[in-house]
């Protein structure tokens, strides 16, 4: 597997990826001052030729940018999955090309993670709910049943949300919230109960 992205995120999938006993063959970054990640050697610029026909992961927690790799990168590119076993993830749910599921994540029965999403650490997906692709659930979020998520969005850290609420697009939900209610498309919201604060542009 190589990863593309030599960041803070990429050390936690490095870790998901060798605990599952997944070789790490090196990262790709644009900044040509990186030349390794702990142990492993970035190579500069993504380059198909030395990535071959290896499983490929975009290591970038941040949303647009992660969505801005895939979208300039060659369309026959070979995505990875990367979980660690300390994960749980339901045999009757879907995870999609490119997503990363970290330690102590459980994603439940029915439901359907898409593209390139992150769901991490101590995150719980449960059952039935539904991330458009590039979505990042971040540590100790809460999603309970029946749950959607659209592209794009980012539920931060520690935010519960209720059975059946649906999140727009490129939403930003602020850390701790308590979402209760649903959230339109291009929204930064916050607090208990969770208010829309303001519209985003990407």
């Amino acid at each position: 597997m190589f990863l593309f992205g030599a960041s803070g995120h990429a050390k936690v999938i490095i870790d998901s990826l060798i605990a599952s006993g997944i070789q790490v063959l090196g990262l790709f970054d644009d900044d040509p001052d990186v030349k390794s990640l702990l142990e492993f050697p970035v190579f500069g610029p993504f380059d198909a030729d030395r990535r071959g026909n290896d499983e490929l992961i975009i290591s970038v927690g941040v949303n647009n940018i992660r969505k801005k790799i895939v979208d300039r990168l060659p369309k026959d590119i070979l995505y990875g999955n990367a979980i660690h076993p300390s994960a749980i993830v339901s045999n009757y749910a879907t995870l999609d090309k490119g997503s990363v599921v970290m330690q102590g994540a459980i994603i439940q029965a029915s439901s359907v993670v898409g593209k390139h999403c992150i769901i991490n650490t101590g995150a719980s997906v449960d059952h039935d709910c539904h991330l458009d692709d590039f979505v990042h659930i971040s540590p100790h979020a809460t999603l309970c049943g029946n749950v959607t998520v659209g592209e794009g969005s980012w539920i931060t850290a520690g935010v519960t949300i209720i059975p059946g609420v649906k999140i727009g697009k490129w939403c930003v939900i602020g850390a701790g919230s308590v979402v209760t209610k649903d959230i339109p498309d291009y929204s930064l919201a916050a607090g208990n109960r969770c208010k829309v604060i303001k519209s985003l542009k990407f």
